[in-house]
């Protein structure tokens, strides 16, 4: 008995009917690989699609009691002020239109303070020396990204700037808030860089010039 339902077992009979060119068969075989290609694509979606969400979305931090990053969101592709190197490390300072247009205006030369709601970004990168001509140095991987916001009422104890600082991983592709582990050392408040920036109170808190171009 076990050996006539094995003969007669329903996989069989496909085969069977399939070597046999039966058409029944033929179609049912034909469904057959469209599922599995669609198991197949589905479970390739699902992999890709984890892999987007464990992506870090970098607009999410915040430090604490201090700026989120999402108030300078966009700084990728705001206009360069200057750039500059300090700690081993090379620099792209860059600001939001309005404080460009402040910049262009005279600010802070002028004697006035930038207007609120300017923003800056200094990005920070690791120097490496160019593949191609040695004698170039060039950015390498990220180190770290700080911001300057200014808003004259929120942060009236600070010369009427805020600033964040945020340390980057390049084996993990993510950013955190600094720490006063970190150098140079960041407090969890908006005045992490205040008191450095008060060396240049005179120019509303603003070290960079904007470079001639």
């Amino acid at each position: 008995m076990a050996e006539r339902a094995a003969t007669n077992s329903p996989l069989r009979r496909l085969l069977m009917d399939a070597l046999c060119g039966n058409s029944a068969a033929t179609a049912t075989k034909s469904k057959f690989k469209n599922v599995l290609s669609l198991v197949v694509l589905g479970a390739v979606l699902a992999v890709l699609g984890g892999v987007a969400l464990s992506a870090q979305d970098k607009y999410t931090l915040k430090v604490p009691n201090g700026i989120a990053f999402s108030e300078c969101r966009g700084y990728e592709d705001w206009p360069v002020v200057s750039i500059s190197e300090d700690h081993g490390l090379i620099a792209a300072i860059v600001a939001n239109p309005k404080m460009i247009k402040a910049y262009r205006a005279g600010i802070p030369g002028n004697g006035k303070p930038f207007p609120d709601g300017s923003k800056m970004a200094k990005i920070h990168w690791n120097p490496v020396k160019m593949e191609k001509f040695p004698a170039a140095t060039v950015p390498g991987t990220q180190a770290n990204v700080d911001f300057m916001v200014r808003d004259s009422k929120r942060f009236a104890d600070s010369g009427g700037w805020g600033w964040a600082a945020f340390e980057y991983d390049a084996a993990s592709d993510t950013f955190r808030p600094a720490t006063m582990a970190d150098k140079p050392p960041q407090g969890n408040d908006a005045k992490c860089g205040f008191a450095c920036h008060t060396l240049v109170k005179g120019q509303d808190y603003v070290f960079t010039g904007y470079g001639k171009r």
